[in-house]
């Protein structure tokens, strides 16, 4: 089978020049996603590139994606990253991969083995919001998520990640064998300390003097992520296979820009991923709030108002003035006076460079795709700055729109009355609430009700509901395009 690793690639490839067999599994990764590869894998290739280091990554899927770990194994864990901006593209080579793992291909027993690796000095993860079993509206550990009940009834046959890595953790303490950092690059708001609080949670109900130690001895900490990566499709397969001279099942496209924001805070050291261009700061924290609401909250309002608005990709509704200056408005009135930025920091010019990688046309970033799990991402990407306005009495009709845009995307039906293949998390609390209301404006508060999505504070809020509720009318009466245009 001919594949990028035994086939003569393209001259224009960007191969790596380190020596592969120098490189040691030092990092597992959980999460062998599309942004991991076009992100933390590749900044890691191109340190690789500039140091004579020897971290290498294990990638790890827990749930689902066995065909891609099979793959990226026949293709001897290389895979090609196509970095396409408006007008050229360059595609990258990666090799910073040295094996992967799948409980389903090679059992739990050989992941955890992995993870206790002595060499072992990170895990990171990309498993998206849902993965830490967390409560949205409290950030804590949810007891009653199936995976969590499952692995504390057999904490030593996990299944979940926080599982997985207090298992592991719980066997190098046994081991005598220095902790691991853990480190979270999803986008989740803190999201250091929301793994950090999902781990000591369960370890606490596992074993206190196991908690204990993960608490003095392991650091969590918190990074802000960004770069666009749309889910692969057939089409951006073929153009890779075009790019590359081959095909490359693993390969994935996304923007040129890419930043990586991290926490200098690792209990067994880290490679120097700042000569690839990220930055180790003390406090990722407004930097992480900047980039949730200002990209991921105007992202998600144009994920769920483009979607029902007719429009596939974001590039798409970017054609259409009315969502491109609604975009930029949400940005800049009311999302960057929530922040508080180091000085110096010019949130104008960031919001105006956001719009700029939204229009990239070579990039098909699905609205369908962003919209998913939408009730955990809400509360990081819109409450916050819900919760700055109602207490500042200051407009927030943008955000009023973009949570009457989610709702009425959750009912499950577009505005030519097709279904919605609605991907989420609480998607059946949902669905019982619009068996119950159907497309009508009094679904609303029931929505609104559901706890771990708005809290208790925001339903009992007046001037709140009736913007929500207005606005819900509004894309009911006259369609998401028009609600947009009356911003």
């Amino acid at each position: 089978m001919k594949t990028i690793a035994n086939t003569n690639l393209n001259e224009q490839v960007i191969r790596p020049t380190f020596a592969r067999s120098n490189l040691n599994t030092r990092i597992v990764h959980l999460g062998f996603g599309a942004f991991h590869r076009a992100h933390q894998a590749l900044f890691t290739n191109e340190m690789l590139e500039k140091t004579n280091s020897d971290w290498g990554i294990c990638e790890v899927n827990l749930f689902g994606g066995e065909d891609l770990i099979e793959q990226l194994r026949a293709q001897d864990h290389l895979y090609t990253v196509a970095e396409k901006g408006a007008e050229s593209t360059d595609v990258k080579l990666i090799a910073s991969v040295t094996e992967s793992l799948h409980p389903t291909l090679d059992g739990k027993a050989a992941v955890l083995a992995k993870m206790t690796e002595e060499q072992v000095a990170i895990v990171s993860m990309t498993i998206t919001e849902k993965g830490y079993c967390a409560d949205p509206a409290t950030g804590r550990l949810d007891k009653n998520n199936g995976l969590i009940i499952a692995d504390l009834a057999n904490p030593q046959d996990p299944s979940s990640a926080i599982g997985y890595i207090v298992e592991a953790l719980r066997q190098r303490r046994e081991k005598g064998i220095q902790p691991f950092t853990v480190m979270s690059c999803d986008n989740v708001q803190e999201n250091g300390h929301v793994a950090r609080a999902a781990v000591l949670d369960f370890a606490n109900l596992v074993d206190t003097d196991l908690a204990a130690w993960i608490e003095a001895n392991v650091t969590f900490p918190c990074t802000m992520v960004d770069r666009i990566v749309p889910a692969a499709t057939e089409e951006t397969l073929t153009e890779i296979a075009t790019l590359v001279g081959v095909e490359d099942l693993c390969g994935i496209a996304c923007e040129p820009f890419r930043q990586w924001v991290i926490e200098d805070n690792f209990v067994a050291g880290r490679p120097d991923w700042n000569v690839a261009g990220a930055e180790f700061v003390s406090d990722v924290v407004p930097f992480e709030e900047m980039k949730l609401r200002m990209l991921n909250g105007s992202h998600s309002f144009l994920a769920y108002l483009g979607y029902l608005g007719g429009y596939a990709h974001i590039s798409d509704t970017m054609t259409n003035d009315d969502y491109r200056k609604a975009a930029f408005d949400m940005m800049m009135k009311a999302q960057a006076p929530t922040l508080n930025m180091p000085e110096g920091t010019n949130l104008e010019a960031y919001a105006t460079l956001l719009i700029e990688r939204f229009t990239n046309p070579s990039l098909k970033h699905q609205t369908w795709q962003i919209a998913m799990d939408g009730s955990q991402k809400i509360p990081q990407r819109m409450g916050g700055s819900l919760r700055h306005h109602l207490a500042q009495g200051s407009d927030f009709k943008w955000l009023a729109l973009g949570i009457a845009g989610w709702m009425r995307y959750v009912a499950g039906v577009n505005e030519s009355g097709e279904a919605i293949d609605v991907r989420d998390p609480m998607v059946e609390q949902f669905q019982a609430i619009y068996a119950e209301h159907g497309l009508n404006v009094s679904a609303v508060k029931a929505l609104l009700s559901i706890e771990a999505i708005f809290g208790t504070d925001l339903i009992a809020n007046d001037t709140f509901v009736s913007a929500v509720t207005d606005a819900y009318q509004l894309i009911l009466d006259q369609g998401a395009r028009a609600a947009v245009a009356s911003l």
